[in-house]
């Protein structure tokens, strides 16, 4: 028996590092190709369509339920109370929509990005399996059902513990922190899977997400990060794509190459 190569581990992650940033770079030059931005429309009008539709379903008995638990909490109506004798405004008045606003949007963002996931997701794999990864052949099976399971099941923990943490909004800095891991958890998990589904068999697949799990959280976290600028909320669904999808077919490519010198 041949013994186990020590410094394997150390080149994988070195690999994983510079690759990750690899992925940012490509996914840039393939964002600004037309067919790409084009892309970006579908996940920005189904999560624009799905906070209207949010607002329009969930405003009012949000709204009305929020109201009736702020009347119960004691420093809330202190602190209202406060406000108002010194001729400020109603911290009700300002709480409640913001409340709802943090609540019913993120579940429109989350949204989008399963719909790009689902949809946009081949379409990326189309325009950059073709033009610079054409020698990592497709051996993947059930992709579309193994794609739509992975989005709701993303889908899903993601609004659950969006809502069931959400009362630790009311520590300042957690807000932030909880807000970056949530969506670093969605860009991470949702994209991993929909960048190599089509391309790794099931045993590629397995290899793959165990040896790159660190490099997929690193790129769900500076997408995470970006998802904090509002401007970046249009091509991030599209652009995470990109990134993900450069990402997982060059530790593919890389995975297939070791295969073939090790054969």
């Amino acid at each position: 028996m041949t013994s186990p190569r020590p410094e394997y581990s150390v080149r994988t992650v070195a690999v994983g590092t510079a690759g990750v940033a690899q992925a940012f770079k490509r996914a840039l030059v393939s964002q600004c190709h037309p067919n790409m931005l084009l892309a970006i429309l579908l996940p920005f009008v189904i999560a624009l369509l799905g906070a209207l539709l949010l607002l329009w379903l969930f405003w009012t008995p949000l709204t009305g339920w929020l109201n009736m638990q702020a009347s119960e909490w004691e420093f809330v109506n202190d602190a209202d109370a406060w406000m108002l004798g010194v001729g400020l405004f109603s911290l009700k008045l300002y709480l409640v929509p913001i409340v709802a606003v943090i609540i019913l949007l993120p579940l429109s963002g989350i949204l989008g990005l399963a719909i790009a996931a689902i949809f946009v997701m081949p379409l990326v794999l189309r325009h950059v399996s073709a033009r610079e990864y054409v020698s990592v052949d497709r051996q993947g099976r059930n992709a579309t059902a193994y794609s739509v399971w992975n989005a709701i099941w993303v889908s899903c923990v993601f609004a659950a513990g969006w809502l069931l943490t959400l009362p630790l909004w009311l520590v300042p800095p957690v807000g932030i922190l909880l807000s970056i891991f949530w969506w670093a958890f969605a860009f991470s998990r949702m994209m991993r899977v929909d960048a190599i589904v089509e391309h790794a068999s099931p045993q590629e697949r397995a290899i793959l997400l165990k040896r790159h799990n660190t490099g997929f959280w690193v790129i769900g976290l500076v997408c995470a990060l970006l998802n904090l600028l509002p401007p970046a909320w249009i091509i991030l669904p599209v652009y995470a794509g990109l990134v993900n999808a450069h990402y997982g077919l060059e530790a593919l490519r890389r995975l297939r190459e070791e295969r073939v010198i090790e054969a």
